[in-house]
C-alpha cells in the first residue's frame, strides 16, 4: 500500500512538473547546445567525453565558483562581508593551498574520474542527446547527488575527527584551512541560501574556526540529527547576544 502511495505522489509530481514546463517559452540556447552536443560525439570518443571531458568541467566550474571569493579581497567594500576578519590572506599560505588543491585534482580524482567511462558503459547509460533526461529530471538526480554526498562527507568527516585519528590529518587539515580563510565570505544576496536546509559559508567556516562540529558539507540535517551543531548554535547565540549589547 506505502510503494504504490508513493508512485501515485511521484507521478502526480511529475504530471505537474511536465505541466508547469509545457506552459514555460521554449529555450532559445537548447539548439546551439544540441549542435555542439552532437559535435562532441560525432568528433569524440565516449571515453576522451566521460574522462577529459568530465575534467575539463570539474576544474571549469570548481575555480570559476572559487573566483568571486578569491577577487574580493582586493575589493575593500567586500571586507565587511568576511567571516574571520582576523585572519588576513596571505600570498604565501594561498600558493600552498592551491598546490594542495592540484595535488588532490590531478593525483586523487582524476583517477576516480577515469571510472566515469567503465561506470556509464556498465550501467549502459547513454551519452545521445535524443535520450537526455528533461531538465527537471536532471536537477533532481543533481539534487539526489548532493544528498549523497553530504551524507558519505559527513560520517566520513567526523570518523576522521575521531581522537585516534585526527592527530595524523592535523597538518593537512589546517593547509586547507588557508583555502575558506579566504573564501569566507558570507553574501547576502547568494542564491544557494534559498535552499532550504543548505549549509552555506558560515556553517562551514566555524568547522574551520572551531574544528569541532559541523562536519557536513551541503546540508544541515545530519549536523542537526546527532547535536554536532551544538557549539555552532550556541557560538551564534553569544554573537547575537554581543551584538544586543554593543547596540
Amino acid at each position: 500500500m506505502a510503494t504504490n502511495e508513493s508512485v501515485n505522489i511521484f507521478s502526480s509530481a511529475s504530471l505537474a512538473v511536465e505541466y508547469v514546463d509545457s506552459l514555460l517559452p521554449e529555450n532559445p540556447l537548447q539548439e546551439p547546445f544540441k549542435n555542439a552536443w552532437n559535435y562532441m560525439l560525432n568528433n569524440y570518443t565516449k571515453f576522451q567525453i566521460a574522462t577529459w571531458g568530465s575534467l575539463i568541467v570539474h576544474e571549469f566550474l570548481y575555480f570559476f565558483f572559487c573566483l568571486p571569493g578569491f577577487l574580493f579581497q582586493f575589493i575593500p567594500y567586500m571586507k565587511k562581508y568576511k567571516i574571520q576578519k582576523d585572519k588576513p590572506e596571505t600570498w604565501e599560505n594561498q600558493w600552498k593551498c592551491f598546490k594542495v588543491l592540484l595535488f588532490n585534482h590531478f593525483c586523487i580524482q582524476l583517477p576516480l574520474i577515469c571510472g566515469t567511462y567503465y561506470f556509464t558503459e556498465y550501467f549502459n547509460i547513454p551519452y545521445d542527446w535524443e535520450r537526455m533526461p528533461r531538465w527537471y529530471m536532471l536537477l533532481a538526480r543533481c539534487f539526489g547527488c548532493a544528498v549523497i554526498e553530504d551524507t558519505w562527507h559527513y560520517f566520513l568527516h567526523r570518523l576522521l575527527h575521531h581522537k585516534r585519528i585526527y592527530k595524523y590529518i592535523h597538518k593537512i587539515h589546517h593547509e586547507f584551512q588557508t583555502m575558506y580563510h579566504f573564501l569566507g565570505y558570507d553574501i547576502p544576496l547568494n542564491p544557494l541560501n534559498l535552499i532550504p536546509f543548505y549549509a552555506g559559508s558560515r556553517h562551514h567556516d566555524f568547522h574551520h574556526m572551531n574544528f569541532i562540529g559541523n562536519y557536513a558539507s551541503t546540508f544541515t540535517w545530519w549536523d542537526r540529527i546527532f547535536g554536532t551543531d551544538s557549539q555552532y548554535v550556541a557560538y551564534n547565540e553569544r554573537m547575537k547576544q554581543a551584538e544586543k549589547k554593543t547596540e
